[in-house]
């Protein structure tokens, strides 16, 4: 540690966006010495008193796309929500800046083995599963990353502990230089963030750096016919699908080769896309070790994040599910697939760059009506008109009380976007809480005949 700390004392450092991440990385490299400037293009309100408060602990801090003139800096460090094409950005590359992210950052102070989960879809989920077991294991673990705390604010925590279980994001891998997980994740891909990347190979070849530096001794767990994965790792496979590999999904049964390892109903979690989290997390912790006990013991007491296909309440006998953090179309079809019964479906938000025709077959026959919401409502309306019939509503509130007045006895009504939330609502969570507001504020209604 005292090698690292020797690297930053003194050195002039930028850091990148003033985000969760940012100001992580920010507080790290203050109390190595280092000599930091944030930089942030935002001019808000908020920001600014969080400005003050980080001058008052000896940062510089500029505000404003126009405040950044120096380049002179011994590094920058990027945080995960800023794209590395900007124009400040490439003016310090340009000028030979080192550039490293947060995760990079956090993985070189980090103090014990890494676990490091990617992917599309379910991340969270399985971040938080593997860290169960860790824990029922009896290891001294933590989870962290893009699920809540950056990996550089746990770092100086991590002495003395067993693993940390990181999420991360084709974003923070984007910069990766030396990070290499004990064993790395990687769950499935599917088109997302085409608001940030030209093409789906830029996306892919970001989520794929996550087993780059592995080297023998290391594990990589890959959904079965992922391509392009690097890496010198033992490659673990899984899938929920009808083919073969490592651990397998078969008549609800988790199983690995042809051995029963639990059965899914064991678990609060359901669906084919849950089914694949609890393998993924099964071939971590064998692949760790940890004894199958443990493993029940994890699985069978887990219960899903809030806003991921999260029951909000059963009324007039038409259940009521969030699944705000649903940002993608292959997410938003999963969890339309999983509900029982025909399903009214709100949808909507920020364009990510996704075709929604593309959704027309999963969704037709299952979805009984939709309402939609945010920038992205009228070309959904338009993308599936003969297959979904749609309304447009200028609100969440609006979506909820249509939706009410048009579920009956069985069906779900079932927030599901495919759209990120920044249109009309802070993120995911304040979406999902917005729905969840909406849904507990209706009135007690009588079961309809």
């Amino acid at each position: 540690m005292k090698g690292v700390m020797e690297k930053w004392k003194d050195k002039e450092v930028v850091v990148l966006g003033m985000g969760r991440s940012g100001q992580a990385a920010a507080e790290w490299l203050l109390g190595q010495g280092a000599k930091v400037t944030m930089f942030d293009e935002t001019l808000s309100t908020t920001l600014q008193r969080t400005a003050r408060r980080w001058e008052e602990r000896g940062a510089t801090v500029l505000l404003g796309s126009d405040r950044m003139k120096r380049t002179n800096f011994a590094y920058g460090i990027i945080s995960p929500g800023i794209d590395p094409r900007k124009g400040v950005i490439r003016d310090l590359v340009e000028a030979g800046v080192p550039m490293m992210g947060e995760l990079e950052l956090g993985a070189q102070a980090c103090l014990c083995p890494i676990v490091a989960v990617t992917g599309t879809n379910g991340k969270s989920t399985t971040t938080e599963l593997i860290a169960a077991v860790f824990a029922a294991a009896g290891k001294q673990v933590m989870a962290c990353g893009n699920l809540g705390r950056p990996l550089t604010e746990v770092a100086p925590l991590t002495r003395g502990l067993d693993r940390v279980v990181v999420e991360v994001s084709s974003f923070q891998l984007e910069s990766v230089q030396t990070f290499r997980p004990k064993v790395g994740v990687y769950l499935n891909f599917t088109p997302d963030h085409l608001d940030r990347y030209p093409s789906l190979t830029e996306y892919r070849a970001a989520k794929a750096r996550i087993f780059e530096n592995q080297g023998e001794g290391d594990t990589a767990v890959v959904q079965l016919g992922l391509a392009g994965i690097l890496g010198k790792a033992k490659r673990v496979t899984f899938t929920s699908g009808p083919e073969e590999a490592d651990y397998t999904l078969r008549n609800g049964a988790l199983c690995r080769g042809g051995e029963i390892l639990m059965r899914q109903d064991e678990t609060q979690l359901r669906g084919p896309h849950n089914a694949e989290n609890l393998l993924a997390a099964w071939a971590v912790a064998e692949a760790e070790g940890l004894p199958p006990a443990a493993v029940r013991e994890a699985f069978s007491k887990y219960r899903a994040l809030p806003h991921r296909c999260e029951v909000v309440r059963v009324r007039a006998g038409v259940t009521w599910v969030n699944d705000s953090k649903a940002t993608n179309l292959d997410a938003m079809e999963r969890a339309v697939a999983g509900m029982e019964g025909s399903v009214i479906l709100i949808a909507g938000g920020k364009d990510k760059g996704f075709d929604f025709s593309e959704s027309r077959t999963a969704l037709a026959g299952k979805v009984r009506g939709a309402f939609l919401v945010g920038e992205m409502a009228e070309r959904i309306e338009k993308a599936w008109i003969g297959a979904v019939p749609c309304r447009r509503v200028p609100s969440m509130e609006a979506a909820v009380k249509r939706a009410a007045e048009m579920a009956v006895r069985g069906e779900t009504v079932l927030l599901s976007p495919g759209c990120s939330s920044y249109d009309m609502f802070e993120n995911f969570e304040d979406r999902g809480e917005k729905y969840r507001q909406s849904v507990i504020a209706l009135p007690e209604e009588e079961d309809r005949k």
